[in-house]
């Protein structure tokens, strides 16, 4: 069976929820991850997932502000929690969808100053990355197992429009890309976008609002990752290649999220 994964930060699930309805209805996810929910759970338009074909809900909620949910076409089984945010933030949730353990992820951004000293942000951003690194090589690489979500690090030199510039800016500084690659070594995840599109291909998944014509300006950033233990290589090899994309076109509709979604396909 295919089982297609996506992770969209929607930027306030209440606002697009309309946006949601129609991506559904053109990409047909079976499991569509969401950061920045803006809402409680109480909150959330469960009546909308079910009518688009999502009925099955996990909802991380927290007023106003972050929060994360996965909404799926199969049922959802319970899995062991990481819950490593020191805030207490709602920045992870995760289920088993099919035999997957999927994690989904709202990490920090981290603030404008790439300092932990003087920046309790950022500080708590690589505290998040070190937990979670630490948690996870616990885990046995060979189990069935996907981190998705928005990590807010963009890791490699063509997964920004400036590597140069950008290397003193927070999401692509030298010690936030020492942390996504420590994560990545802990159970030797694949990142399956870039096993899709291999550098040197540019890639982003955010444009900042700022620009009027985010495609003029060209200045993304790739922040939404699917990394998978090689647990699932075969489920993601076994057409040949794996079948990820980057959703841009979501991008130019009206009032969109400063992200596109972001999907994987896993034959199982």
């Amino acid at each position: 069976m295919r089982l297609r994964i996506c992770t969209w930060n929607v930027n306030s699930v209440r606002l697009r929820a309309e946006q949601a309805a129609r991506f559904v209805a053109e990409q047909a996810p079976d499991v569509l991850c969401l950061q920045e929910i803006k809402c409680r759970e109480g909150e959330f338009p469960v009546n909308a997932f079910v009518e688009m074909g999502l009925p099955h809900l996990k909802i991380a909620g927290q007023k106003s502000w972050h929060g994360v949910a996965i909404a799926s076409r199969l049922p959802l089984g319970a899995a062991p929690p990481l819950q490593v945010c020191r805030e207490g933030h709602a920045r992870c949730v995760g289920a088993t969808v099919a035999g997957v353990e999927i994690h989904n992820f709202y990490i920090p951004a981290g603030g404008d100053t790439p300092d932990r000293v003087q920046n309790p942000k950022f500080d708590h951003k690589l505290d998040f990355y070190e937990k979670l690194t630490a948690e996870l090589g616990r885990r046995d690489p060979k189990a069935p197992l996907a981190i998705v979500g928005d990590l807010n690090v963009a890791p490699g030199e063509f997964d920004v429009w400036n590597h140069r510039y950008m290397s003193k800016v927070v999401s692509h500084t030298p010690v936030e890309i020492e942390a996504f690659r420590a994560l990545e070594a802990s159970l030797g995840f694949i990142d399956l976008m870039r096993e899709t599109t291999p550098e040197p291909e540019k890639l982003a998944s955010w444009w900042s609002y700022r620009a009027q014509d985010f495609r003029a300006s060209a200045r993304g950033l790739r922040l939404d990752h699917i990394l998978v233990t090689p647990g699932l290589r075969d489920a993601a090899f076994r057409l040949g290649a794996p079948a990820a994309r980057i959703h841009d076109d979501v991008r130019e509709w009206e009032r969109p999220s400063d992200h596109a979604p972001v999907s994987a396909d896993l034959v199982l």
